[in-house]
């Protein structure tokens, strides 16, 4: 196992919010951000290619009001090997997080030495068509 692996790439930044429609309007009119896709629980915003998403936080406790930095890897298993055999503690495996016509996008979480959450994010492209 390749032990280069070295973080640097963010792909994501999300933000909690209380009030996802609220804080939508805010980023793109009192901001002028360009919203690329809205939903009821998320929005998501283009950076200058890095994507901000607003999101309600789920499964977190009260008050609990820390951002995410998602730093893109090529391969999510490699790189969440590497960082478990330097003794990073995950709190979810690679898991698919929301597929779409033509990609998957897979999140692993952990935290940092001081609880600030982290990620890994990975955009697994599809090559071809399922066959049914």
């Amino acid at each position: 196992m390749s032990t280069s692996l070295g973080l640097s790439q963010i792909g994501q930044i999300a933000i909690p919010v209380k009030d996802v429609a609220a804080a939508t309007r805010f980023y793109r009119t009192a901001l002028g951000m360009k919203c690329v896709s809205e939903m009821a629980e998320m929005s998501f915003f283009d950076c200058d290619g890095m994507r901000l998403m607003l999101a309600r936080p789920e499964g977190l406790e009260p008050g609990y009001r820390s951002g995410v930095i998602y730093f893109t890897v090529e391969n999510i298993y490699t790189a969440a090997n590497t960082l478990v055999s330097r003794g990073v503690q995950f709190i979810s495996k690679p898991h698919v997080a929301a597929r779409t016509p033509d990609h998957e996008v897979w999140f692993a979480f952990f935290k940092d030495i001081d609880g600030n959450m982290l990620a890994l994010m990975s955009e697994i492209h599809k090559v071809w068509e399922e066959i049914e």
